[in-house]
């Protein structure tokens, strides 16, 4: 595993995840409807831009609630349940969307949102059963990669189709490509007898907030986790804007979008090797520090060096941040709480969406110097936070007992062919 190559990368990961990122990967090229959403809306729809601004956000609400509840189910009625029932609801929604009346849009649009939702804390959620505790961050970031990599292929597919037929064909063929998806992971996915299938919902186990004031250290890091996210994404809303301001035309905009995009799909995997066994809150925290030095390079001007200076510092601090962040809180959480826990996490990543524009927004309308300053201390505030937190106590079974942090005791794996996921000792998780 230690070979540095592609394949010395992925080869310790389960075949059960490798299977799952190849279908994240074919879900985020068909996932191109809510990249041209709010063109649809105003074009083909016939919607002024403050009605798209809010039906865009009533489906962001959606998602981001699907994200919060979706590792509920999962833990209740099982990880693959869940899932499977999120993308069938999603595929058949976004199929008769183009049909729809327009008020319609109002309540089905958010259906399809919340279980896309659902579908993201799923995954999570069976990666995390799918894996031992303290192995995760690979296999968390081949599916990183592999969803990143569909979203590269997405758009430019999406725009294609767009302009040779009509946007009524991007729903149709997501929708298709969502059930796709869904017929893909019932068949990888074994439907009896395994962690991924059995629900551990247990009546007597302690409630979710008992099992957080137990591990003090996982809601500092989600706390943390919304409050980057709301900084990170002002590259999707405020930053064009700035830009634009400073005399930077959209094609100069698409580019610095490029250079995340690339520098994630070089880097994230190498990156997650390499730093397997260092312990998590530092990693994480770190990268905290980078998204904020990424935006305090705009503070002295917004130059093309500037901007691309702080693209590079923005991505390299995701790649420390994301994948090793979802890891820790799959190590901490209880089996009969995995879901819960994945979703909780998968709702913080997720928050900006929502909060990022219009905070954002109204800071850069009434006082423009301060947007980058204010992103720089909190995003520098939230990793100072989640360093901090190293020193909190955590319970001595969420320690990773497989190496998962340098020092750590190793052991090693035994196969149980009941479930096939290669690791002994575990409960199943739904």
């Amino acid at each position: 595993m230690g070979t540095g190559t592609g394949t010395g990368m992925v080869r310790g990961v389960p075949r059960t995840v490798r299977l799952l990122a190849l279908g994240s990967f074919f879900n985020g090229v068909v996932s191109f409807t809510f990249v041209y959403l709010f063109v649809y809306l105003t074009g083909p729809r016939g919607l002024s831009v403050a009605q798209a601004g809010v039906l865009s956000g009533i489906g962001g609400l959606g998602i981001v609630a699907g994200n919060f509840t979706g590792g509920g189910f999962g833990d209740r009625y099982g990880h693959r349940r869940a899932l499977l029932t999120g993308a069938c609801v999603s595929g058949i929604v976004l199929l008769s969307l183009p049909l729809l009346p327009l008020p319609a849009l109002y309540c089905v649009l958010p259906l399809a949102e919340y279980a896309t939702g659902v579908v993201r804390a799923a995954n999570a959620a069976l990666v995390a059963v799918s894996v031992p505790e303290g192995r995760r961050r690979q296999s968390f970031a081949l599916t990183r990669f592999a969803g990143n990599g569909g979203f590269a292929v997405g758009p430019p597919l999406g725009a294609l189709i767009a302009a040779r037929f009509s946007y009524d064909w991007l729903f149709v063929i997501d929708g298709v490509g969502t059930l796709l998806y869904a017929a893909y992971a019932a068949r990888i996915l074994p439907a009896r007898g395994t962690a991924h299938s059995r629900p551990v919902h247990r009546p007597d186990a302690p409630g979710l907030w008992s099992e957080l004031r137990a591990r003090p250290a996982v809601p500092v890091l989600l706390a943390a986790i919304v409050c980057v996210d709301l900084v990170y994404r002002q590259q999707y809303s405020t930053l064009p804007v700035f830009l634009a301001d400073h005399g930077h035309g959209t094609q100069f905009y698409g580019w610095l979008i490029a250079v995340n995009g690339g520098v994630i799909l070089c880097l994230e995997l190498p990156a997650a090797h390499a730093l397997r066994d260092r312990a998590p809150l530092a990693v994480v925290g770190t990268g905290l520090l980078l998204v904020g030095t990424g935006y305090a390079v705009l503070i002295p001007g917004a130059g093309a060096l500037f901007a691309v200076l702080m693209m590079v510092s923005l991505t390299l601090g995701e790649i420390l941040y994301k994948t090793p962040a979802t890891a820790y809180v799959a190590d901490q959480a209880p089996a009969h709480a995995q879901g819960r826990f994945q979703s909780l996490y998968a709702g913080a990543s997720i928050s900006g969406q929502v909060l990022a524009p219009p905070l954002g927004g109204a800071l850069y309308t009434t006082a423009p110097a301060l947007l980058w300053p204010a992103c720089t201390v909190l995003a520098c505030g939230a990793g100072v936070a989640v360093l901090a937190a190293r020193r909190l106590r955590e319970p001595p079974r969420t320690r990773p007992p497989y190496g998962g942090y340098r020092g750590a005791p190793v052991r090693r794996p035994v196969r149980r062919p009941e479930d096939g996921t290669g690791w002994p000792g575990r409960a199943p998780a739904g």
